[in-house]
């Protein structure tokens, strides 16, 4: 079952969706990195990654109010997987 699934996942950068978010809803780097407690600079490295830890999605969820985990959620409903 887990080679079928990583045969048709399809991976997306989640600092590129991040980002667009962001831009989306016409705040800054410096808005954000206020939000996750971090620096400025760390934003930017954050919109380069391809992939985060639960703890930087759940906070960039939380600060832009947007379910970044519905990506994955996604995925798998797509795929046929689900939680039933």
């Amino acid at each position: 079952m887990i080679q079928s699934f990583a045969l048709f996942f399809v991976p997306v950068h989640r600092g590129h969706i991040i980002e667009s978010e962001l831009r989306r809803q016409g705040r800054s780097a410096a808005w954000l990195a206020r939000q996750i407690c971090c620096e400025r600079t760390n934003v930017y490295a954050l919109f380069k990654r391809r992939s985060l830890d639960c703890e930087q999605l759940l906070r960039c969820s939380k600060a832009l109010r947007c379910d970044f985990f519905r990506h994955y959620t996604d995925q798998l409903t797509a795929d046929g997987h689900s939680s039933d």
